[in-house]
């Protein structure tokens, strides 16, 4: 597989949303961390664990748009509860429009919502960077920089699945979950196998690096999320530990509870030859193991009830 690295300077624009609109930047310049692939060359996509005749084969797709709002901060509600600016990069959202850090319950019920069916929870990711022309930016000592944009995704799917060897039952109302690892560089790939790119013309292809598509095709993030719940707590001091991923088999470990799986795949419209990277924290050098997803269930108990009863009678909703 041919993989290559691109020492090209990136910069990171990091927006934190405060009163009156303010925009704040930050500049890096990425080292080798950043690699691509043809997708071509890339690897067979996982397979999907077999269904046996106890699985909950339906699924429920929402549309929640994909963040034509531009809604951004550089909060982590899930893992940095409680502290603004925590994540140091700047975060993608669709679903509940109060998103950040100091979010509580109460909030997140209150809010508005940008998805169907009266779903208020939470969805994000880090955004996607791409470089732009060279820009004078004041403020800068008079210097010419390249001035990174971030990509609005086309579209964003958000679907819930069942389990291969079971029916699923009910996520508690404000259940946090995450797969990626921010820190996926640094720590030598751990906790993120759950996530892939690839593209819209070879789903067949996966691949833990940038992928480069071809002429019109989409560059496609693929998130999967924990759907083992340990049925007693919405979060755990490490934020994983409550919410597990499933055996190869699809079975949940024991004194763990099969919930809706959480599917979520974010395409991008790029001009072909685009080396883009997703922002991250710096010690990270961009590279495409940190990327990563959460979300906060906030769904109104009738609404989850409803995807659950369409997941375990395998229609398509």
């Amino acid at each position: 597989m041919s993989r290559r690295p691109w020492r090209i300077l990136l910069p990171v624009l990091c927006l934190a949303l405060v009163a009156g609109g303010v925009v704040a930047y930050r500049w890096f310049s990425v080292p080798g961390g950043a690699t691509y692939v043809d997708i071509a060359d890339a690897s067979p996509a996982p397979t999907p664990a077999a269904f046996t005749s106890a699985g909950s084969r339906g699924s429920w797709h929402v549309d929640c748009g994909h963040n034509q709002e531009r809604m951004y901060n550089s909060d982590n509600l899930v893992a940095q509860p409680g502290v603004p600016g925590g994540a140091h990069h700047v975060h993608d959202y669709v679903g509940n429009t109060s998103t950040n850090a100091l979010s509580t319950d109460a909030t997140l019920a209150a809010a508005n919502t940008t998805c169907q069916f009266g779903d208020k929870s939470t969805y994000y990711w880090p955004v996607l960077l791409m470089p732009s022309a060279m820009t004078q930016m004041d403020g800068m000592d008079g210097m010419s920089m390249n001035h990174s944009t971030i990509a609005v995704p086309t579209s964003v799917r958000v679907e819930y699945r069942g389990s291969p060897v079971s029916s699923v039952i009910a996520m508690p109302r404000f259940l946090r979950g995450t797969t990626g690892n921010p820190h996926g560089y640094s720590e030598g790939l751990v906790n993120t196998d759950h996530v892939q790119w690839t593209c819209s013309g070879v789903r067949d292809k996966a691949t833990v690096d940038y992928p480069e598509c071809g002429a019109g095709q989409q560059t496609i993030r693929v998130f999967d999320f924990p759907n083992c719940w340990n049925g007693t707590t919405t979060d755990s001091p490490d934020h994983r530990a409550h919410l597990v991923f499933p055996a190869v088999g699809g079975g949940c470990p024991l004194g763990t509870f099969p919930v809706p799986e959480l599917h979520i795949e974010v395409a991008y419209t790029l001009p072909p030859g685009t080396h883009y990277a997703i922002d991250a924290f710096p010690e990270e050098h961009y590279s495409s193991v940190t990327d990563h997803a959460m979300f906060v269930d906030v769904m109104p108990d009738s609404l989850m009830a409803t995807v659950v009863d369409c997941v375990n009678s395998g229609r398509h909703c």
